[in-house]
C-alpha cells in the first residue's frame, strides 16, 4: 500500500505545501533516498527478517493488527537494540497500543513476545482528517446520504464528531457498538 502512496504523491505535485514544493524544486525527492528499498511481495518482505546491521523497517499497518508488520515485530521486538516508533495514534484493544502502553509481553501469531525493544511514539502524524476536516469534506456532499455511520476512532470521540454532524449538518448519524448490526434498506 505504501508503494501505491508513494505512486500518487508522485503524480499529484498540486496537493504539496510550500515545504514540500520547495524540497522538489530544489531537485530532492521526497519520497525517494540511496538506501530507500520499496519492498512490494510477500518473500521480499520475509526477506527483510534475514537482513544484518541497521535497518529501518516501515509499515503502514498503524495498529499492529495485520500484515507482514506482525512478522517483523515478532522477529525483533525481543532485540534490545532495536526500537519500535509509532507515528500516529493506537486504539484500545490493538497490539500497537499493547506495546505503546508497556505491556512487557504481547501475543504475536499465537505465541508471547517479551517486549526489549525501545518504544517511542511521535505525536501529530496521522493520515485521517482531524473532526474539522472532517466535517469540511461532509459539506461538500451535493446530497447527504440518509443516515451517516461513524465507525472509527474511540466512542467518545466518535459520539461528539456524531453530535457535530446532526447539529451543524442536520443529518441522520449514529455510532454502532462493537458487533451491532443494522439492516440497510433500499430506495
Amino acid at each position: 500500500m505504501a508503494a501505491a502512496v508513494n505512486e500518487i504523491f508522485r503524480r499529484h505535485r498540486e496537493c504539496f505545501d510550500a515545504d514540500a514544493e520547495e524540497i522538489v524544486a530544489a531537485g530532492q525527492s521526497l519520497l525517494k533516498f540511496p538506501s530507500l528499498r520499496v519492498v512490494r511481495g510477500v518473500e521480499e518482505s520475509k526477506a527483510i527478517n534475514d537482513m544484518k546491521g541497521p535497518a529501518v523497517i516501515m509499515a503502514t499497518s498503524g495498529m499492529c493488527t495485520a500484515g507482514r508488520i506482525k512478522h517483523h515485530l515478532a522477529q525483533h521486538i525481543g532485540d534490545t537494540a532495536c526500537t519500535i516508533l509509532f507515528v500516529g495514534y493506537q486504539s484500545q484493544g490493538t497490539l500497537g497500543r499493547q506495546i505503546l502502553d508497556g505491556n512487557r509481553e504481547v501475543r504475536i501469531h499465537g505465541l508471547s513476545h517479551l517486549v526489549r525493544a525501545r518504544v517511542e511514539q511521535i505525536q501529530g502524524i496521522s493520515g485521517h482528517a482531524d473532526r474539522a476536516g472532517l466535517l469540511e469534506w461532509l459539506r461538500h456532499f451535493q446530497q447527504p446520504p440518509r443516515h451517516l455511520f461513524i465507525t472509527h476512532g474511540e466512542p467518545q470521540a466518535s459520539l461528539a464528531l456524531a453530535e457535530q454532524v446532526r447539529g451543524q449538518l442536520g443529518w441522520n448519524v449514529s455510532v454502532p457498538e462493537y458487533r451491532e448490526t443494522v439492516t440497510l434498506n433500499s430506495g
